[in-house]
Protein backbone atom coordinates (compact mmCIF):
# COMPACT_ATOMS: atom_id res chain seq x y z
CA UNK A 1 0.00 0.00 0.00
CA UNK A 2 2.85 2.72 0.91
CA UNK A 3 4.07 1.44 -2.16
CA UNK A 4 0.91 2.89 -4.45
CA UNK A 5 0.46 5.97 -2.42
CA UNK A 6 4.39 6.60 -3.01
CA UNK A 7 4.15 6.73 -6.78
CA UNK A 8 0.65 8.71 -7.10
CA UNK A 9 2.40 10.99 -4.63
CA UNK A 10 5.18 10.97 -7.27
CA UNK A 11 2.99 11.17 -10.38
CA UNK A 12 1.06 13.87 -9.29
CA UNK A 13 4.21 15.66 -8.37
CA UNK A 14 5.81 15.25 -11.85
CA UNK A 15 2.39 16.60 -13.23
CA UNK A 16 2.32 19.84 -11.33
CA UNK A 17 6.00 20.51 -12.44
CA UNK A 18 5.15 19.90 -16.13
CA UNK A 19 1.91 21.86 -15.83
CA UNK A 20 3.46 24.80 -14.17
CA UNK A 21 6.07 25.00 -17.05
CA UNK A 22 3.71 24.95 -19.60
CA UNK A 23 2.13 28.29 -18.52
CA UNK A 24 0.36 30.34 -21.11
CA UNK A 25 0.58 34.39 -21.58
CA UNK A 26 -1.41 36.31 -23.21
CA UNK A 27 0.09 39.69 -24.32
CA UNK A 28 -1.10 42.85 -26.38
CA UNK A 29 -0.29 44.26 -29.38
CA UNK A 30 0.41 47.62 -29.69
CA UNK A 31 -0.82 49.13 -33.03
CA UNK A 32 1.10 52.31 -34.34
CA UNK A 33 -0.60 55.85 -35.99
CA UNK A 34 -0.68 53.66 -39.57
CA UNK A 35 -3.40 51.55 -38.09
CA UNK A 36 -4.38 53.02 -34.94
CA UNK A 37 -7.89 50.84 -35.12
CA UNK A 38 -5.99 47.78 -35.11
CA UNK A 39 -5.58 44.90 -31.83
CA UNK A 40 -4.35 42.22 -31.53
CA UNK A 41 -2.72 39.73 -29.12
CA UNK A 42 0.27 37.23 -28.45
CA UNK A 43 -0.96 34.10 -26.40
CA UNK A 44 2.52 32.17 -25.90
CA UNK A 45 2.97 29.29 -23.64
CA UNK A 46 5.73 26.69 -23.08
CA UNK A 47 6.17 22.71 -24.73
CA UNK A 48 7.70 19.91 -22.87
CA UNK A 49 10.65 20.47 -25.35
CA UNK A 50 11.11 24.52 -23.78
CA UNK A 51 10.18 25.74 -27.13
CA UNK A 52 7.30 28.51 -27.07
CA UNK A 53 4.27 28.03 -29.16
CA UNK A 54 2.99 31.33 -30.55
CA UNK A 55 -0.29 32.37 -31.49
CA UNK A 56 -0.82 35.54 -32.88
CA UNK A 57 -4.38 36.89 -33.42
CA UNK A 58 -5.49 40.62 -35.09
CA UNK A 59 -8.72 42.32 -35.32
CA UNK A 60 -9.92 45.40 -37.44
CA UNK A 61 -6.46 45.51 -39.31
CA UNK A 62 -6.54 46.83 -42.82
CA UNK A 63 -6.38 45.19 -46.04
CA UNK A 64 -2.25 46.29 -46.45
CA UNK A 65 -3.28 47.48 -50.14
CA UNK A 66 -5.47 49.71 -48.38
CA UNK A 67 -2.23 51.69 -46.28
CA UNK A 68 -0.64 54.42 -47.95
CA UNK A 69 1.59 54.08 -48.95
CA UNK A 70 0.09 50.37 -50.13
CA UNK A 71 1.57 46.63 -49.30
CA UNK A 72 0.72 43.46 -51.20
CA UNK A 73 0.92 41.81 -47.33
CA UNK A 74 1.96 42.08 -43.58
CA UNK A 75 4.88 39.91 -42.59
CA UNK A 76 5.91 38.61 -39.11
CA UNK A 77 9.11 39.29 -37.62
CA UNK A 78 10.67 37.77 -34.01
CA UNK A 79 13.80 39.35 -33.11
CA UNK A 80 15.92 38.97 -30.14
CA UNK A 81 17.99 42.04 -28.19
CA UNK A 82 20.77 42.19 -30.38
CA UNK A 83 19.94 40.07 -33.37
CA UNK A 84 18.62 40.38 -36.48
CA UNK A 85 15.05 40.46 -37.27
CA UNK A 86 13.52 37.03 -38.57
CA UNK A 87 10.44 36.45 -40.86
CA UNK A 88 8.54 34.03 -39.35
CA UNK A 89 5.77 33.77 -42.52
CA UNK A 90 2.37 36.19 -43.49
CA UNK A 91 -0.20 37.43 -41.62
CA UNK A 92 -3.30 36.97 -43.86
CA UNK A 93 -5.99 38.97 -43.27
CA UNK A 94 -9.54 37.98 -44.24
CA UNK A 95 -12.46 40.26 -45.40
CA UNK A 96 -13.73 40.56 -41.47
CA UNK A 97 -10.03 42.53 -41.19
CA UNK A 98 -9.51 39.89 -38.81
CA UNK A 99 -5.82 37.70 -38.70
CA UNK A 100 -4.38 34.98 -37.27
CA UNK A 101 -0.98 32.68 -36.99
CA UNK A 102 0.91 30.19 -35.57
CA UNK A 103 4.34 28.91 -35.05
CA UNK A 104 6.63 27.34 -32.73
CA UNK A 105 9.81 28.77 -31.89
CA UNK A 106 13.16 27.79 -29.65
CA UNK A 107 13.59 32.12 -28.70
CA UNK A 108 13.01 32.53 -25.50
CA UNK A 109 13.29 36.59 -25.21
CA UNK A 110 11.96 38.68 -28.08
CA UNK A 111 10.67 41.05 -29.94
CA UNK A 112 7.48 39.97 -31.79
CA UNK A 113 6.70 42.94 -34.64
CA UNK A 114 4.51 43.22 -38.13
CA UNK A 115 5.20 44.93 -41.09
CA UNK A 116 3.50 45.78 -43.94
CA UNK A 117 5.76 44.43 -46.78
CA UNK A 118 5.55 44.57 -51.17
CA UNK A 119 7.29 40.96 -50.75
CA UNK A 120 6.74 38.05 -48.19
CA UNK A 121 9.59 36.32 -48.63
CA UNK A 122 11.82 39.94 -47.77
CA UNK A 123 14.72 39.02 -45.48
CA UNK A 124 14.75 42.31 -44.03
CA UNK A 125 12.14 44.44 -43.03
CA UNK A 126 11.33 47.40 -45.10
CA UNK A 127 7.95 48.33 -44.68
CA UNK A 128 6.19 50.21 -41.97
CA UNK A 129 5.48 48.62 -38.49
CA UNK A 130 2.19 48.07 -37.76
CA UNK A 131 1.80 46.25 -34.26
CA UNK A 132 4.70 45.28 -31.57
CA UNK A 133 4.78 43.60 -28.45
CA UNK A 134 8.23 41.82 -26.38
CA UNK A 135 7.62 38.31 -25.32
CA UNK A 136 9.09 37.45 -21.84
CA UNK A 137 9.23 33.93 -21.83
CA UNK A 138 11.26 33.70 -18.49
Amino acid sequence: MNRKLFMITALLAFAFLVAGSLQAKTLALTATKIVPAATGQVDTSTDKNNNIDVTIKTEHLAEPGMLTPPAATYVIWFQQQEGEPQNQGQLKIGKSLKGEFKTTTRLQNFDVFITAESDPLTKTPTGQTVLRTKVDAD
